[in-house]
């Protein structure tokens, strides 16, 4: 892809020049900007209609007539100034983020008695300004982006002003090769997309693997041939035939609760670390926004204090996810968590890959569609059966779980890098072809992708 073979410049600092044959301009000159106020409210004068709203053109690039619009009500006037037509772009008027206003979508399909939402706006071509097309792919670009952050206001939430939408300036290629324009960039992020997609498929599938293997090691060991026997368990099966099966308070010494009872009015600025709910995820400790206490009130707590080794467990939100207590937060206490004292004849680091995993979570108990309890409670934490191996083996298919842990962290990672790099070609193309920096004119498809 090459640029073209003459530049104007166009005295904008961010636009900096365009191809010399190219106009740019204030949107107020090409095209109409609109707000709509229609919301899912009654009207008293109503007539039933259907409403596109901020989700639908935050999620989607294509606003199509198989969507699943609101229905809502609306008067003759708001239907009369707010009616979608094919060829609009929507974008978002206002946000929490900053990053997220001015996100757009075009409406690509015919649509009947759909209306434009609230929070957004309705951009219109004024006739033979703009290719639909490559209207909309001119308010995905970084060029637009910058132009919109930079007017935005707000604190906690930015709005978008009418006036700066009516003051953007656009660049407008001849009308034939902004259809050019738009169909290369269709088929370019066609393709991108095709490739982020193959590669969230695969991350699943790491994901999935990741599970899989800690189920199955968990619960049948490292060696495949190890003679077997029934653990007369139904969602267990069989095991290797030198386990056990026991419930986790015949394994620990001692199960118990850390503070309940007003936990907030023993908080300090600096003190004794108290974790919380949060701070736990799948065997590791997220330290960030630490609670603290004070010692009197960890000597007062004396029993919820936790030490190197132990296991804690979230009671509620995210029941049953636990964690290994590490030695920096040896005679620390915690806040609403299950504490399970450490064992002398288990590998914590064991029993916690056990208790994030699928036959644990089968037994803490699953609602009507599927999704864990939110409360997670001593009796069922005493009440887990574990399929416990020998010490040295519990050692050594943690030192195997994790090993392949890391490895499939890092296949994860360089596939996460991967995905990052395509998002960014793919809008560093959409701003590279909409204002003019590569020539596009001529491409076909196999000419792109040779």
């Amino acid at each position: 892809m090459q640029p073209y073979p003459k530049y104007k410049s166009t005295g904008v600092d961010w636009l900096d020049s365009i191809p010399r044959h190219w106009d740019f301009g204030r949107l107020k000159f090409s095209a109409t900007s609109r707000t709509s106020n229609v919301d899912k409210h009654t009207k008293n004068d109503e007539v039933p209609i259907r409403l596109c709203n901020y989700v639908d053109v935050y999620n989607n690039d294509f606003i199509l007539s198989d969507m699943d619009f609101m229905a809502a009500s609306a008067t003759p006037a708001e239907i009369k100034s707010f009616a979608l037509k094919k060829g609009d772009v929507l974008i978002t008027k206002d946000s929490e983020s900053w990053d997220d206003i001015a996100v757009p979508a075009l409406v690509a399909s015919e649509l009947d008695e759909v209306l434009c939402g609230y929070h957004l706006s309705i951009i219109r071509s004024l006739p033979g300004m703009f290719h639909s097309g490559y209207l909309f792919r001119v308010f995905c670009s970084e060029i637009l982006n910058y132009q919109f952050k930079v007017s935005a206001n707000g604190v906690t939430r930015f709005g978008l002003p009418s006036s700066a939408v009516d003051s953007a300036i656009l660049p407008r290629p001849p009308i034939g090769e902004q259809q050019v324009i738009s169909d290369f960039i269709d088929s370019e992020t066609a393709r991108i997309d095709a490739l982020v997609e193959t590669r969230f498929r695969l991350l699943e599938l790491l994901e999935e693997r990741r599970l899989a293997v800690i189920t199955n090691w968990v619960t049948k060991g490292l060696n495949p041939n190890v003679s077997m026997k029934d653990s007369g368990i139904n969602w267990l099966g069989q095991i290797p035939a030198h386990w056990k099966v026991k419930r986790l308070k015949f394994i620990s010494p001692k199960i118990t609760v850390g503070i309940v009872v007003t936990p907030a009015a023993y908080y300090v600025d600096e003190g004794i670390p108290a974790l919380r709910g949060f701070n736990i995820k799948e065997r590791n400790l997220d330290l960030a926004d630490l609670a603290f206490i004070s010692e009197e009130a960890n000597e007062l707590h004396a029993k919820s204090k936790i030490f190197a080794g132990d296991l804690v467990a979230v009671r509620t939100g995210q029941p049953g996810t636990t964690a290994v207590v590490t030695s920096d937060l040896d005679g620390a206490n915690c806040v609403d968590l299950i504490i399970v004292r450490k064992s002398p004849e288990v590998d914590s680091r064991f029993i916690a890959f056990f208790a994030n995993s699928d036959p644990a979570k089968l037994q803490y108990g699953t609602g009507s569609e599927g999704a864990l309890q939110q409360h997670f409670n001593i009796e069922t934490a005493k009440s887990l059966l574990v399929p416990l191996p020998p010490l040295e083996e519990q050692m050594r298919i943690v030192d195997c779980l994790e090993a392949e842990e890391d490895r499939i962290k890092t296949a994860t990672s360089k596939m996460r890098a991967s995905v990052d790099l395509l998002t960014e070609y793919r809008s560093a193309l959409i701003t590279n072809a909409v204002i003019g920096k590569i020539d596009v004119r001529g491409l076909t498809k196999a000419g792109v992708a040779a």
